[in-house]
């Protein structure tokens, strides 16, 4: 009788090799510099079937390893670096600067006025405008952003939440414009509501009406762009705020807990919706943890959505996600120190397997990024992908007793946290209590306490310092860009046809006051008006060139404004 070590491993080899036969890969060969050979995936010798079924492969449940079976072997992740500043024009041109220079995908920041719902003649605008993304208020503003630009031919990611379902109306019209067909729009909105109240602030409407936003926009997308990411769940921004790597990947993954419950609860199919949800983290400088987050990210979703919500279709249990190296750690002391912390992250997050990637630049601690300096971040990732050989294989530090330990402790302590929010009603009433909020305060506070401390050490801030003055050219936004804005914006009212945007206003006052007075008492909308989307009324308002301010203004009428009971 045959051994059964060798019989499993037999078994294993024979399925391995069934799966590498079926995913063509970049290029014919894969060796080091010295001509050594790199296979695809390396597995223990000695292996277990079950080992093979739950870590071994990617492109398997659970995905430890990745999400699809030929990772970067066989497509190098979207280098997708986030750009916007000043004018549409400017901002433009920046994109097809990127584009020119190898960038595979666009990313869209979008001014302060912009993503709090105002347009730039808006008192609450004045000092704003242009300062930190493109400055976007209307149809017209969304055309010149995208002019000579095909929409069919890119992939788009919008930074915007609050008015999400406004910005991505806007990119429709344009694409309706250009005569694409919008089922083809490939790309992102970010639309993730949950952490603006956690982390960000860059909320407008209370918890409740925004989630109905959300799953309007979530119904709309379901129909008519089957190839658009509906959400973009974030735990970068938490990150951010100071919270620790595990406390990203439990709040994250509690705020999608909550988006994937309310899509169902008003009918959708979780194997239409799922695939198309993706997610977003940061990258900081402590290169295993980082990996290993990633990897136990990935299994926990996968059985998330299998267990819990119990989707049938495997591409419901991936978890996609786009990664940006960590704004928070860069430092204006010694910029150039920051390409260094960058690639270290950029390093970490191509290692734990995203399938899209932004790298600051050395200078934004300073100001917004110069061409020079985006260049050399788009660079770095371009040394990554071509020089380093990091992703000739899947998942290289898969096997180490050092990433599965961190991978197994991150899983273990952030299902900790998901229980505990499960107890108290899930993410939205975490958030309501200000449990995430407080959890994330006391963690910014022990890491500021450590760094004051020279506990922990960051270059060239606390230590290893010099007396110095930046040599670095900094990019300036001429303050003269909200008085060209207003002037803009007032010429689009005097050529508009204004009869027809009071009265598409006006049906979206009647639309949101339906729906939006069943939500916000955070109960089921009336089945009568359940299908009332609030999403194509929002389309004819941007099409009219109703802006973006008008449009908020009704739905703020309507909604009201949130509050924060508790201090951010």
């Amino acid at each position: 009788m045959a051994d059964i070590t060798q019989l499993k491993n037999e078994w294993a080899q024979t399925t391995l090799q069934r799966i590498l036969a079926r995913f063509p890969e970049r290029r014919q060969s894969f060796a080091t510099t010295s001509g050594i050979p790199v296979e695809r995936v390396y597995i223990p010798d000695d292996v277990r079937a079950d080992y093979i079924r739950d870590l071994a492969f990617p492109g398997q449940y659970p995905f430890t390893r990745g999400v699809q079976p030929t990772m970067y072997r066989g497509r190098l992740w979207t280098m997708r670096q986030y750009a916007g500043y000043a004018t549409a024009e400017e901002s433009n041109q920046r994109y097809k600067y990127l584009l020119e220079q190898g960038q595979t995908g666009l990313s869209v920041a979008f001014d302060l006025p912009t993503q709090i719902g105002y347009d730039p003649d808006h008192e609450l605008a004045e000092g704003e405008v242009g300062k930190v993304g493109v400055t976007v208020s209307s149809l017209e503003d969304m055309e010149t952003l995208f002019d000579g630009i095909p929409l069919d031919k890119v992939s788009t990611s919008m930074t915007i939440n609050a008015p999400a379902a406004i910005l991505l109306a806007m990119y429709i019209a344009v694409a309706k414009k250009q005569g694409v067909d919008v089922s083809k729009l490939r790309g992102t909105i970010q639309n993730d509501i949950l952490k603006e109240y956690v982390a960000r602030g860059t909320y407008i409407f209370p918890p409740r009406p925004s989630m109905r936003l959300i799953t309007d926009t979530f119904r709309y997308c379901n129909d008519n762009l089957p190839l658009w990411n509906t959400i973009s769940i974030s735990g970068y921004h938490i990150r951010e705020a100071g919270s620790t790597a595990v406390q990203e990947v439990a709040f994250t993954l509690a705020n999608a807990i909550a988006y994937v419950q309310a899509a169902t609860d008003v009918g959708l199919d979780v194997d239409s919706l799922a695939p198309r949800l993706s997610f977003f983290f940061g990258a900081h400088s402590n290169l295993f943890e980082e990996v290993a987050k990633f990897r136990a990210a990935r299994r926990m979703w996968a059985r998330i959505m299998r267990d819990r919500f119990g989707a049938q279709d495997p591409r419901s249990w991936m978890m996609r996600f786009h990664t940006q190296t960590a704004g928070c750690t860069l430092t204006a002391q010694q910029p150039d120190n920051n390409v260094v912390r960058v690639t270290l992250q950029a390093l970490a997050a191509v290692l734990g397997g995203t399938q899209s990637l932004h790298t600051n630049s050395r200078d934004e601690a300073l100001s917004l990024p110069t061409e020079d300096s985006v260049r050399i971040a788009l660079r770095t990732q371009q040394i990554i992908a071509h020089e380093s050989g990091v992703a000739d294989t899947i998942d290289p530090l898969a096997g180490s007793y050092f990433v599965e330990y961190l991978s197994d402790e991150i899983e273990m302590r952030t299902q900790e946290y998901i229980e505990k929010i499960d107890a108290m009603g899930g993410a939205l009433a975490a958030i309501e209590a200000g449990y995430m909020q407080r959890e994330i305060q006391e963690s910014a506070y022990r890491w500021q306490r450590a760094v004051d401390h020279k506990e922990q050490i960051v270059v060239g801030l606390n230590e290893f310092t010099i007396s110095e003055t930046t040599s670095l050219r900094l990019l300036k936004v001429d303050p003269a860009v909200r008085e060209r804005q207003m002037a803009r914006l007032s010429a689009l009212k005097q050529q508009r046809d204004n009869r027809r945007v009071r009265d598409l206003l006006t049906d979206l006052e009647q639309t949101a006051l339906r729906q939006g007075h069943d939500t916000a008492k955070g109960t089921s909308p009336d089945p009568d008006r359940r299908e009332k989307n609030l999403f194509p009324v929002i389309l004819e308002c941007v099409e009219s060139y109703a802006t973006l301010g008008e449009i908020c203004g009704v739905l703020r009428r309507v909604f009201g404004e949130h509050k924060p009971s508790v201090a951010l």
